[in-house]
């Protein structure tokens, strides 16, 4: 439904927001307009109870890390936030991820694609085709105008002494940021110390 579309009584909105009087729209699409719209509200309803035990698992966890931090000094988990508690029996853990996006500063990665414009450019022939796709691959564009940070990032392994291109990857490397971070948490158990961990997929599409 539109949010800036009026129902009125005896009508239903079709796709393109036009009202259609009810006696119009055959039973069978009124039935599954019916069904639709119930089956995802009742989806919305467990998204949203998914999300507020997620606070909660996420609050629990990290009140037992201070805790443990607090009385004995001891810090739980990995770098970055991770986290990684395993039961006594040693049968089933919990886990704590932090997923980070990383993007590169445009007014830098404009600074790099000069310097090893340059350097192809000088370089001609010596460079050949390959490494000319390869950065022109890197800072293809996407149709929102945005370059691949991994295609940009995979130029850093190359082997290149130049110093100009050093300096172009240092650029890259100097306009690295973290765009976005995100908490993942994760459930696994297994039969006993010697058998493979198993995860507990809360993944709608995985049970």
């Amino acid at each position: 439904m539109s949010d800036q579309t009026t129902i009125h009584e005896g009508y239903m909105e079709d796709s393109q927001g036009r009202l259609v009087p009810v006696n119009l729209v055959p039973e069978l699409d009124q039935l599954k307009d019916t069904l639709v719209k119930e089956l995802v509200s009742q989806a919305k309803t467990a998204q949203s109870a998914l999300k507020e035990h997620k606070l909660n698992l996420l609050g629990e966890l990290h009140a037992f890390q201070a805790l443990a931090h607090e009385k004995y000094g001891a810090k739980l988990g990995g770098a970055k936030g991770n986290l990684s508690l395993t039961s006594y029996d040693g049968r089933v853990r919990v886990q704590v991820a932090i997923g980070e996006s990383v993007a590169i500063d445009d007014e830098k990665l404009q600074a790099a694609k000069a310097l090893i414009d340059e350097c192809l450019k000088e370089w001609t022939s010596e460079s050949g085709p390959e490494l000319r796709a390869l950065v022109h691959d890197a800072f293809r564009v996407d149709s929102e105008g945005r370059v691949s940070t991994r295609s940009i990032l995979g130029l850093l392994r190359l082997e290149i002494t130049d110093e100009r291109w050093q300096r172009a990857m240092q650029a890259i490397r100097d306009g690295l940021r973290v765009d976005s971070s995100k908490s993942y948490v994760r459930f696994h158990q297994r039969t006993g110390p010697e058998s493979k961990w198993e995860q507990i997929s809360l993944e709608f599409a995985a049970l």
